[in-house]
């Protein structure tokens, strides 16, 4: 599975820790979430030129858990670009106890909206 590798640019990187796991002993996903919407962030950030909020995440998929230990590596790329928003595809990849095995855990999309300081709507300029 994965052949291809991942797709996108790597963004973040960090290692899983055992204050973050959950009943089951396993990383907590909305721990992993954060990691994604950091990472993805990033890159909206990027593009819009300044400020943006997240405003919805779709086609969320946990493929595998992390495990403590792990090094959760987020890549995320540009989808698409609208008049205010973009659509950012991220991958979540583990290097298996630091350097094992990567595999990938878990893949979404990430819609952000531009935003003002006030936190109004505002348009994504073009690119430079």
């Amino acid at each position: 599975m994965d052949d291809d590798g991942p797709k996108g640019d790597l963004t973040l990187r960090t290692l899983a820790m055992p204050a973050d796991v959950n009943v089951n002993g396993d990383i907590f996903g909305g721990w992993v979430l954060a990691q994604m919407d950091i990472a993805s962030g990033i890159v909206a950030g990027q593009r819009a030129q300044g400020r943006v909020a997240t405003i919805a995440v779709d086609a969320m998929k946990f493929i595998r858990p992390v495990k403590v230990g792990d090094v959760l590596c987020i890549y995320a790329r540009l989808l698409k670009v609208g008049r205010t928003s973009m659509a950012i595809g991220v991958e979540a990849w583990a290097l298996r106890g630091r350097i094992g095995k990567r595999e990938k855990v878990t893949e979404a999309v990430f819609t952000y909206v531009a935003i003002d300081e006030a936190g109004n709507k505002r348009a994504v300029p073009p690119e430079a």
